[in-house]
């Protein structure tokens, strides 16, 4: 007899999901992390009385009632609504594109087809069919916004000119003919008052935890331990890279206490588009609950390449990744006893409420 049903690895919200509908039903589980705390991305420090976002943003947003009631168990949510603005050398512009982003840059614009004749305009320079992402984009809303809005910001995303990456990455851009500056058109949207720790603690009640773990420095450990796996990590780590390393973009977070400032942006997230700025954005974590109190905190976020042993966030999902990805998936739907899940696991870019989705969508399957 095994220990336990399941040994999960990783305790983000795939993971505590699943652990969370398994104990429901019955099933003994160990949950694994290699860091020090539960959560994954979504844990969150406190300073000043303010939780931070210690992974960067996490604005919860869903059109999926059923995603939302579920998660709706654990925490109290506010009414948070992202304004999220960009920052061009001192002007700040409304994001995602909308009537007041274009006013903005065309001081005559008032209606939608006033902004509709500046951007057909500019689209006429590209003639041909657009051969890389700077082309796509001024093929889409012109080079006005291009130059302002998207340019810089994506090539300090990719650390490479938008000239050189693929036109593909950009396949379309949110145009919105409204003087409507919520960021999500979802329906139900939020952040839990207090933090993001307390549902990932809620979720794994029942279950066992052991934090500080490598599971793959310790395979002779924990191979055996369950009748299961349930593993969130790197696919491609997993399999020792047999087939070569997916790719990946990183990041660094610096954060700053600022006790003597109330307030130092006047929102949550501000995106900062010029050249000269190594950050993309600032997070000012007291906005995402709206606290009126004494100090501040921010974060600046830098974009890093990629290496063996950084955190991986953002997969390059072009097409020599994702066959290379299709390779790992194939040899890991032979093994019979592990099962792939979250970001790293099906290396694929999910928000929380599509990870929540996929992780009751394979509970549902497993489970029953």
């Amino acid at each position: 007899m095994k220990k336990y049903d399941y040994l999960i690895v990783g305790s983000g919200l795939f993971g505590a999901t699943f652990a969370h509908q398994a104990t429901l039903k019955g099933k003994k589980c160990l949950v694994i992390d290699k860091r020090s705390h539960i959560g994954g991305n979504v844990y969150c420090d406190e300073e000043l009385g303010i939780q931070i976002h210690t992974y960067g943003a996490h604005i919860f947003h869903t059109s999926n009632k059923e995603v939302w009631d579920y998660i709706n168990q654990f925490a109290e949510f506010n009414n948070f609504i992202l304004n999220l603005v960009a920052n061009y050398k001192g002007t700040v512009y409304n994001l995602p594109f909308n009537m007041n982003t274009f006013s903005k840059i065309w001081p005559d614009v008032v209606y939608p087809k006033d902004a509709i004749r500046h951007i057909e305009e500019e689209k006429k320079e590209i003639i041909d069919e657009p051969k890389n992402l700077e082309e796509k984009a001024i093929s889409l809303v012109g080079r006005s916004i291009y130059e302002r809005l998207i340019k810089n910001y994506t090539e300090k995303q990719w650390n490479r000119s938008c000239k050189n990456l693929p036109e593909f990455i950009i396949t379309r851009i949110p145009v919105r003919l409204t003087y409507n500056n919520n960021y999500y058109y979802d329906k139900y949207q939020g952040i839990p008052i207090g933090g993001y720790n307390q549902i990932i603690e809620k979720m794994l009640e029942g279950s066992n935890v052991e934090l500080n773990v490598n599971y793959l420095e310790n395979k002779d450990k924990y191979s055996n331990i369950a009748n299961k796996i349930i593993y969130t990590g790197m696919i491609d780590e997993f399999y020792n890279y047999q087939f070569g390393e997916l790719e990946y973009r990183s990041l660094e977070f610096e954060h700053i206490t600022l006790p003597d400032i109330d307030n130092y942006q006047g929102t949550a997230c501000m995106s900062f588009t010029d050249e000269n700025t190594k950050y993309t954005r600032i997070i000012e974590h007291k906005h995402f609950e709206m606290l009126e109190s004494k100090g501040t905190i921010i974060t600046k976020e830098y974009p890093k390449d990629w290496k063996k042993g950084d955190e991986a966030y953002y997969p390059l999902n072009d097409d020599k990744n994702n066959n290379l990805y299709k390779k790992y998936k194939e040899i890991s739907e032979k093994d019979t006893n592990i099962i792939f899940g979250g970001r790293l696991g099906h290396y694929k870019y999910y928000d929380m409420d599509k990870t929540i989705e996929a992780a009751l969508k394979l509970s549902k399957e497993e489970l029953n």
